[in-house]
């Protein structure tokens, strides 16, 4: 078996991958589509990687360090629908989780578009549980907050 390859996107980062990311997060979350300008500016904030089988785009990741009262980290795994079901999102999920905790994290949430079903179900088997659900000001897309039981 062929191992993921994981590169950090940072600002300064090659617009490829820069735009690797983006592909991703565009395709998984279509109406929050970010242009390469804010790509580059989420990634002087967070932790942002794109994973890929051989050389091909498989999916990415996103690690929101812990902020508020909670302590909270958010940890983001989208894998591009023609790779899922084959332990991708697992395995980007874990890295996302570790790195959380090597933060400081004690708390960690995900946020999924409730539109995509595979993503919900995806975080629910994995440990978390709903804790809002919203429409953002200006967009009538439901969003939904999930914090991973036990911390």
């Amino acid at each position: 078996m062929t191992d993921l390859r994981i590169e950090r996107v940072e600002a300064t980062t090659s617009e490829a991958l820069l735009e690797d990311w983006r592909h991703v997060h565009n395709v998984i979350v279509p109406p929050a589509a970010l242009s390469l300008a804010e790509v580059r500016e989420r990634a002087g904030r967070y932790h942002l990687e794109v994973a890929y089988l051989d050389d091909v785009l498989v999916g990415c990741t996103t690690v929101r360090p812990p902020e508020g009262a909670a302590n909270a980290a958010t940890v983001i795994a989208r894998v591009l629908p023609g790779h899922r079901r084959r332990g991708f999102g697992e395995r980007l999920h874990v890295r996302g989780l570790a790195l959380a905790r090597a933060l400081g994290a004690t708390t960690v949430e995900t946020v999924v578009l409730a539109a995509n079903a595979e993503g919900l179900r995806f975080a629910l088997a994995h440990g978390y549980v709903e804790s809002d659900r919203y429409t953002l000001p200006g967009g009538g897309d439901l969003w939904i907050d999930l914090r991973l039981r036990g911390g």
